[in-house]
C-alpha cells in the first residue's frame, strides 16, 4: 500500500516547484489577453486560391508590430473564402495600419486577390466585462463545490473536506493558467471553458475518494489512525481515477492533434491546457486533497477514525 500521507511533503514540494516555475513564466512571458478580454480589431478579407494562416500572422506582425491571430473560413452558400484577422490591443487600429496590413498581405499572397470586406472594433470595456463575468463564474463554481461537498460529507467533517477540495481545485486552476502562460496562449473564452471543465472533472475524483473514506470509516475499527484510513481509501480508488483520467487524456490528445493538423486554433487552445489539467486533477485528487484533509483532522485532535454514523 502506498503511504500517501507519509510522503505528503514530497507531493507538496512538487506542486510548489510547479507554481514557482509558473511565476517565472509569468515574469518572462507575461499574461497575454486575447481580443475577447483586451479589446482590439477584427479584419475580414475575401480571397481566392489559397492563403496560409500562419504565414499571414507573421506578415501582419512584421508589418504593424502587433500580434495577430488568423483563421480561414469558407462560406459554401456564397462560394467565398475569408481570412479573419484578430488583433488584440487597447488601441484601435487606424486606417493607415489597415492599409499597411492590406498591402503586406497582397504582397505576400499575390494570387489570392485579397480584398477587405469588413472591419470591426472590439471596445476594451466589453472585454473587461466579459473577463469579469468569467472570473465570477469560476468563483461561483468554487462556492457551489464548497457548499455541496460540505453538505454531502458532513459526517466526516464537511467544512474540512470542502476546503481541501477547493485547495486541490485551486491547484488545478493554477496549472491550467500556467499552461496558457508558458505556451503563450492568449487568455480568451477557451481559458474560462477549460477552467470550468477542469473544476467539474477534478471534483468528481475527489468526491469518489471522500466517499471511500466515509465507507471505510464504517467498516474499520474506530481506533484506526486517520492517516491509515485515508491511505487505504486512496489506494482503493486510485486505479479508478488513473484509468478514468487516462481515457479522457487520450481523447483530449486526439482532439488536440486533430486541431493542430487542421489549424483550428480555438480548439487547440482549449485541448492543450485540458491535457495538463487532467493530469493535474488526477495528481491533486490523489496526492493533495487526501493528505491535506488528514493533516486537518490530526491538527483538530482527530488522529483516530471517527466513530461510525448512527
Amino acid at each position: 500500500m502506498i503511504r500517501f500521507y507519509k510522503h505528503r511533503f514530497i507531493y507538496f514540494a512538487i506542486s510548489l516547484s510547479l507554481f514557482l516555475f509558473a511565476l517565472a513564466a509569468v515574469y518572462i512571458n507575461g499574461i497575454q489577453l486575447d481580443i475577447q478580454f483586451k479589446g482590439g480589431a477584427i479584419l475580414k478579407y475575401v480571397y481566392v486560391d489559397t492563403v496560409d494562416a500562419e504565414e499571414a500572422e507573421k506578415v501582419i506582425e512584421a508589418a504593424v508590430g502587433r500580434r495577430a491571430e488568423c483563421q480561414l473560413q469558407s462560406n459554401m452558400a456564397q462560394d467565398e473564402n475569408k481570412l479573419v484577422i484578430s488583433l488584440a490591443g487597447n488601441e484601435a487600429l487606424t486606417s493607415q495600419e489597415q492599409e499597411v496590413i492590406t498591402d503586406a498581405l497582397v504582397t505576400a499572397f499575390p494570387a489570392a486577390a485579397l480584398s477587405l470586406s469588413e472591419s470591426l472594433t472590439v471596445e476594451p470595456f466589453i472585454g473587461r466585462h466579459f473577463f469579469t463575468n468569467g472570473i465570477m463564474a469560476i468563483g461561483l463554481a468554487f462556492l457551489l463545490v464548497l457548499v455541496y461537498v460540505g453538505w454531502r460529507f458532513k459526517h466526516i467533517g464537511g467544512v474540512s473536506a470542502g476546503t481541501m477540495a477547493i485547495v486541490a481545485l485551486f491547484h488545478d486552476v493554477l496549472v491550467v493558467t500556467a499552461v496558457f502562460v508558458v505556451f503563450k496562449i492568449p487568455l480568451n473564452e477557451s481559458f474560462i471553458a477549460a477552467i470550468l471543465t477542469i473544476i467539474g472533472f477534478s471534483i468528481n475524483d475527489t468526491i469518489v475518494i471522500y466517499d471511500r473514506i466515509r465507507e471505510n470509516r464504517r467498516l474499520m475499527d474506530k481506533k484506526t489512525p486517520v492517516e491509515e484510513l485515508v491511505d487505504l481509501s486512496i489506494n482503493q480508488s486510485m486505479m479508478r481515477s488513473i484509468n478514468t483520467n487516462l481515457a479522457v487524456f487520450l481523447s483530449i490528445t486526439a482532439v488536440y492533434i486533430f486541431a493542430r493538423i487542421y489549424d483550428i486554433s480555438s480548439i487547440s487552445a482549449f485541448a492543450l491546457p485540458m491535457m495538463f489539467g487532467i493530469i493535474s486533477g488526477c495528481y491533486s485528487t490523489i496526492c493533495i486533497a487526501g493528505p491535506l484533509w488528514t493533516m486537518w483532522q490530526i491538527s483538530r485532535g482527530k488522529g483516530q477514525a471517527m466513530p461510525a454514523e448512527a
